[in-house]
């Protein structure tokens, strides 16, 4: 079953790269309390989530805090050395989090798993945005072509705050 508008998060465990090396964040730490902008995407590195998805998030950072989100998290079913990686290699490393849900467990809690063997990527997390109030999804986004970041964009979720 898909997670749906109202319904609140899984507990989950992420690994996340920071200036002092990895460090484990929960869904608790993450979410209590805040509004939070959660997007996924199928795979860091990816061309439509380095050129397309990831950018709209990191050029609208700003605007997004000015409308009330207190945080804004990239969540993809890798390990965390290559979320650490993508997140040097954007500029977003300290802007955002970028999560590691390196098991797919999370990912396949949420039911927004998909499998991606014929492109030989194996499982992988749908392309989505959601907003998330004090550990509650306010909005929900999924693509429904995973080489498109339309209705997941940064601009689609500053409309909806």
């Amino acid at each position: 079953m898909t997670i749906a508008i109202g319904d609140t998060l899984p507990k989950a465990t992420f690994k996340e790269k920071t200036a002092d090396g990895p460090v484990e964040i929960s869904t608790d730490e993450l979410f209590a309390g805040k509004k939070v902008v959660l997007f996924a995407v199928p795979g860091a590195f990816t061309p439509t989530c380095t050129l397309n998805h990831l950018p709209g998030y990191l050029e609208n950072r700003d605007a997004l805090k000015e409308r009330g989100v207190d945080d804004i998290a990239v969540i993809s079913v890798n390990d965390w050395h290559v979320m650490g990686a993508w997140a040097q290699h954007s500029g977003g490393l300290g802007k955002i989090h970028f999560l590691a849900d390196w098991d797919a467990s999370f990912t396949k809690a949420l039911g927004l798993e998909m499998d991606l063997s014929a492109g030989a990527l194996g499982l992988r997390s749908k392309r989505y945005s959601m907003l998330v109030e004090n550990g509650v999804v306010k909005s929900l986004n999924i693509e429904e072509n995973p080489g498109q970041a339309t209705v997941s964009s940064a601009a689609t979720m500053i409309e909806q705050l």
